[in-house]
């Protein structure tokens, strides 16, 4: 007996092969159009998966090391999240800007900070097409 895959469960097998390319937080911020906030740190991390969310608890108890973080959030806790949970980076969207002692910390911390004029669904949306999924 011969079973078939139905539309639903092919799609999921297309989605699930499709990303985990990994990257470098630079060469999607130069793809991107990502303005780095923090100068002084480092951007050569590989970036394989990405978490999207605005609740910190969700991060913490959601996200794996070497996400990217993508979030409206702009305060002083971004930074001890990414730090706790090992992210690669953070990215602001909506035009979002750091409070400066945001900005001090994730400097101190090595934490890169990026800005993006777009909304949350582009920017997980064109991550996604690169190959960046949030697949556990």
């Amino acid at each position: 007996m011969t079973t078939t895959k139905t539309g639903i469960e092919a799609g999921v097998q297309r989605i699930s092969n499709r990303g985990n390319r990994k990257m470098k937080l630079k060469e999607l911020a130069e793809q991107l159009g990502w303005e780095l906030k923090t100068q002084s740190v480092p951007v050569e991390t590989e970036v394989l998966t990405g978490y999207a969310s605005d609740l910190l608890s969700d991060v913490l108890a959601n996200s794996i090391e070497g996400d990217l973080w993508v979030t409206r959030q702009t305060h002083l806790n971004i930074v001890a999240i990414a730090v706790m949970r090992d992210l690669s980076g953070i990215l602001l969207v909506n035009g979002a800007k750091p409070e400066p002692d945001t900005v001090e910390k994730a400097v101190e911390k090595m934490v890169p900070i990026f800005q993006t004029p777009l909304p949350a669904f582009e920017v997980v949306g064109r991550l996604y097409q690169l190959g960046i999924t949030g697949e556990r």
